[in-house]
Order: C-alpha cells, then structure tokens, then sequence
C-alpha cells in the first residue's frame, strides 16, 4: 500500500482521535444539565454504532436493544446493590465492587445474547423484528414481576454506591458527573475505533459480502450465521455497557426508563444516520437525542399556538415527530442522511473538477 493511498485513513483516524479529544473536553465545559443530556448522547452513541453494524452488516432488524439496554443497567444495579437470598430485599454488604458490576453487565448481556440469539437469528425480516420487540416486552415483564430482586416500578432500584475505578471515584456526592460523562465520551471513542478496524479486517470483509448476498458469502465459504451471531453479540454487549454506564448515571432505576419506545428510538438513530456507518450511528444519536429533548421540552408548555396542550403532549410529539422523520428518511434518503450527505459533497467535487 503506498503512501498516498494511506493518507485518507490516516487523516480519518487523526479527525476521529481529533473529535474524541473534544468531545471529553467539552465534557468538562457544560452546565450540570447541558451535561447530563450530553452524557446521554454518548450512551446512545454506543448502542448505535453496535445497532448501525448489525443493520448494515448482517442485515438483521433489531428491535431489542433496548432490552439489552435495560439488562446492562439492572445487571450493574442489581449486582452493586446485593440482595439477601433468605428475604428478597436488598442488602448492601451483599453488593460487589461497582466497577466490577460493569465490566460484569456487558459479558452477561452478550451471553444472553449468545444464547438467545441461536434460535432468533434463524428469522428473517420483520419476523426478527417482532421476535426482538417481545424480548424487550418479556423483559419488562420480568422487572415488574419480579420486583423483590428489581425494586418493580415501586419504590424501584436506588444504586447510591458510588463508582470508583482504581481509588478515582467517578460518580456519587463528592464524585462528579463531568469525570462520569468523560469516560462516556471516551468508550464511544474506543467504541468507534474498534468499529472502523471491524470493518477494515477481514471479518469486516466477510460482513461486507454478507451484507450484499448471503447466498454469494456462503458459497465463498463465509460461515454467515456465526458471524451474523457474533455481531449480535458484539451490539448487545456494547448495549450492555451503555445501560450500566446509565445505571450509575442515574443512580436510580425504574422500568419507566426502558419502555419499549426506546428501542425502536436506536432503530431511528440507526436509520437517520445510516446503517452500516459508525460515523453515521454516532451523528444519528446525538441528533435525535437532542431532537427528542427539545420535542419534550415543547411537549411540557401549557399552550401551543393558541391550543392548549395535554399531559400527554411531550410523549405524542416524540412519537409523531419520529415516525415523520424516520417515513421521510427512508423515502429519500433510504442509505441514511450521513451517506446521503457524503454522497451529495463528492457530487459537488466532481462538478467542480469537470469545471
């Protein structure tokens, strides 16, 4: 490979590592409240740069990841706070070390995933779709079923230790929200890097040829169902991470917080931004993060040009603004606006030259 063909990849890595800097700088620029909506933007960054890869790799519509987004969190919880086997209830001295309860809510949630993920990805289409969707419904179920072990939806799951890495202490009273939002910052980092080198290799390679024709990648010797399984893995791990990144965020938990809606939110972040494009998934996030916020925020006036609003008013315009956003997109810009856009500046340069 020469020199000049080394140097766009070069300058990609040097714009990304670039970004990254910045976006953990601005960590410490922000108010309390700017920030906590930016430490929200990155944890949904995560889960749909892992979204983004298995939609436009594997092809797999998933409507799940907000189930595995709520199986992080409630795994960092549950394991922070401790229970007592004999009553039910929690018992702190029964707690781990947080930090370990983090790295734990990943590796459980890709096992879960690994599991559950055999049967499911047999399905195709909207057949998936709907089979992730029920996980996510069965999983719901669950926490307000088994409310002794998950605080239900009364009183819920308050996670008060703080987290602390090496001595550091991340959050809690006399932690921090900016050092919690860096280190968010800087797993989307890290997340991304690892993204882009995934689709670089060889096994990118091999998603590649998946993504254009399954039949074709098989009979080129491309075992397309165990790395269709392993990028299910991979997102619900990374949708792990983020959901325990959130608990301690938080410091409190409720089912409320892991409706349904949620997941086809990422699914419209994935969309926005493009599938298959990391870049994209994290573009998409923050812009429908941001644009989630606002419509909330209109939602909760009394009155809108002259009509009065009800209570339900934050959650109809989140819901009606999306489902317009995500009927234009795939009627205009069916590959994603990220794409869409780059498509439109290489347009531009090629007129120039032709100029």
């Amino acid at each position: 490979m020469s020199l000049a063909s080394r140097l766009p990849a070069r300058a990609r890595l040097a714009g990304t590592l670039a970004a990254g800097g910045f976006a953990i700088w601005l960590s410490y620029q922000l108010s309390p409240g700017d920030r906590s909506l930016y430490t929200l933007m990155g944890l949904y960054a995560i889960v749909a740069i892992g979204l983004s890869l298995l939609i436009g790799f594997a092809g797999q519509i998933s409507l799940g990841q907000g189930a595995f987004y709520a199986l992080g969190a409630y795994t960092a919880g549950i394991l922070t706070v401790g229970l007592d086997p004999d009553d039910r209830l929690v018992n702190p001295e029964a707690g781990i070390d947080p930090a370990l309860a983090l790295v734990a809510a990943p590796l459980l949630t890709g096992l879960v995933a690994a599991v559950i993920g055999v049967p499911l990805l047999r399905l195709r289409g909207h057949y998936l779709a709907f089979a992730t969707l029920a996980l996510h419904l069965i999983l719901l179920a669950a926490i307000f079923a088994q409310s002794g072990f998950t605080g239900g939806q009364d009183p819920g799951l308050a996670v008060i230790e703080p987290l602390e890495v090496f001595g550091w202490q991340i959050t809690g009273v006399t932690g921090g929200t900016a050092r919690h939002t860096a280190i968010v910052w800087g797993l989307v980092l890290v997340t991304l890097l690892v993204a882009l080198n995934l689709v670089g290799s060889r096994a990118g390679r091999a998603l590649q040829a998946i993504a254009t024709s399954e039949r074709t990648a098989a009979a080129a010797g491309i075992n397309v169902s165990a790395y269709k399984l392993r990028l299910f893995v991979l997102s619900a791990g990374l949708a792990g991470l983020a959901g325990a990144l959130y608990a301690f965020m938080l410091q409190f938990l409720s089912p409320d917080a892991f409706g349904v809606f949620l997941s086809i939110q990422f699914v419209v972040m994935v969309a926005v931004g493009g599938l298959g494009s990391v870049y994209g998934a994290v573009a998409g996030a923050v812009a429908i993060t941001w644009l989630e916020h606002e419509l909330r925020e209109l939602g909760t006036r009394p009155s809108l040009l002259g009509f009065e609003l009800p209570d339900q008013a934050p959650q109809v315009f989140s819901v009606g603004v999306f489902a317009v956003i995500l009927i234009v997109v795939i009627l205009f810009f069916p590959r994603g606006l990220f794409p869409a856009l780059g498509d439109g500046i290489r347009r531009l340069r090629s007129v120039r030259q032709e100029n």
